[in-house]
């Protein structure tokens, strides 16, 4: 007689798989694999929409709060370097001693500058950019300032040598200063341009997932009207309930931000970036005009720069108003407290050339003294007192750019606020209503097995 071998033993997956195929041959069996399936997927979709909107949400949450202001502060420490450099360049002028409310105006913007470079390193978060950048700005500052601290002292002492210390400052602020102050701003606006796609970005998996979830359910009751002749079950409906209104809740929200957002950018951002541009144009072409006056007759090289600058604000010699940086923010600007500083500084841009092109004719005629008059005020060469100066063109410009430039950031403020703020619980209440469908579904389908037992 043969010894009885037992057979090879079944792995328990398929075990697992014959116990669940075995179940579904009967309605309770079924009822229990689609009560399971109804609850993963509310819950799903819950966990999904609650990871996505929290990303999206701290996005908006960085603009508004943490890359745009990074942004702002990029651009604020090259005006402030550049208006550094246009102010060391206006007090040389002035022979002597150099007045208090000009020193004053340099040491601010120097000050102003060193603490936003900090402020830059404090926020860096590991960008390489962005570090590389802070540290040549914190190496070179001394510099430049060095540089114009003995400029200062060769020119009280009236020695020609302090003009060649101040063109020596000025290539240190436009050779290596500004241009890395440039890739800082460039950075921090890349930056808050990620920022933006990140919260504009669709949460195409939660919605995805919502529909499913939403059709999983409708069907759900439905197939229990056909095989019960009952209308409604509660615990059904009630699932349905809280899953669609998660959908809804998370549909309308992203889509309130996401127009809020696009606002900001639309109507605001942009403005920012032109007006910031203009601002260190008009910064730059005030110091070319300096520098061609301190050049004392060897200035064509800073004049042709200041013919750049003021055409790119506001069109080439004999077409202003024909384009430029400030026709293209008057065009942006979309309402009177937006257009109107911007049209004052294009007013004061023309009134500028004006003035500039009597300064010039009288230095192109070796009347040094009557230019130095009509930029920095002081009498001509005749002894009559000049009160219609370049300079004070160039403070009304750069006056009505500030005013454009305050402006637009509280629309911008505002707009990326109300972004951020409507996502505000979303996460949260996706979460929770997530949690309540899954129950009101396992319960709807509960109440069908108890009329099995």
């Amino acid at each position: 007689m043969s010894a009885w071998l037992p057979g090879p033993r079944r792995a328990a997956w398929a075990e697992g798989v014959d116990r669940l195929r075995d179940a579904a041959t009967t309605e309770p069996g079924r009822l229990r694999i689609i009560g399971a399936v109804l609850a993963l997927l509310v819950v799903t979709f819950g966990a999904v929409t609650a990871w996505q909107i929290t990303e999206r949400s701290s996005a908006a949450r960085d603009v508004a709060s943490r890359s745009e202001p990074l942004s702002a502060d990029a651009a604020e420490i090259y005006r402030s370097l550049a208006d550094a450099n246009t102010t060391a360049a206006d007090g040389f002028l002035v022979s002597g001693q150099e007045p208090a409310a000009v020193r004053q105006r340099y040491e601010s913007d120097v000050h102003t500058a060193a603490q936003l470079i900090a402020n830059a390193a404090a926020n860096s978060q590991g960008s390489a950019d962005t570090q590389n950048q802070v540290t040549l700005l914190n190496q070179q500052l001394p510099v430049y300032t060095g540089l114009v601290e003995t400029a200062r002292a060769n020119n009280r002492q009236g020695l020609p040598l302090g003009g060649a210390y101040l063109r020596y400052a000025n290539d240190q602020m436009t050779g290596t200063l500004l241009p890395a102050a440039q890739k800082l701003y460039q950075t921090e606006t890349g930056r808050l341009n990620g920022d933006y796609a990140a919260a504009e970005s669709l949460p195409w998996a939660a919605w995805i997932l919502g529909l499913l979830a939403l059709g999983a359910l409708v069907w759900a009751q439905r197939r229990t009207y056909l095989r019960t002749n009952r209308v409604l079950n509660p615990g059904l409906l009630a699932g349905t309930a809280a899953a669609g209104l998660a959908l809804v809740w998370l549909v309308a929200g992203h889509t309130v931000a996401r127009s809020d957002l696009g606002d900001s950018w639309d109507h605001s951002g942009r403005s920012l970036q032109v007006l910031n541009q203009a601002r260190i144009d008009a910064l730059q072409a005030r110091g070319n005009e300096n520098l061609t006056l301190v050049a004392r007759g060897a200035g064509a090289t800073y004049e042709d720069a200041y013919e750049q600058g003021m055409s790119t604000l506001d069109g080439p010699r004999g077409q202003q108003g024909a384009g430029g940086l400030l026709a293209q923010a008057l065009s942006l600007a979309d309402d009177p407290g937006g257009r109107t500083p911007v049209q004052q500084a294009a007013d004061g841009v023309a009134q500028w050339r004006s003035r500039h092109n009597v300064a010039n004719n009288d230095d192109n005629n070796g009347d040094y003294d009557s230019a130095l008059a009509y930029v920095i005020g002081g009498k001509d060469s005749s002894g009559t007192e000049v009160t219609q100066t370049t300079g004070q063109s160039f403070d009304t410009v750069d006056r009505s750019l500030q005013q454009a430039v305050d402006h637009e950031t509280g629309e911008f403020e505002r707009a990326a606020g109300d972004a951020r703020d409507s996502l505000t619980g979303l996460p949260e209440g996706a979460a929770v209503l997530a949690v309540l469908g899954a129950a009101g579904a396992v319960l709807g389908i509960g109440r069908r097995l108890s009329e099995y037992r």
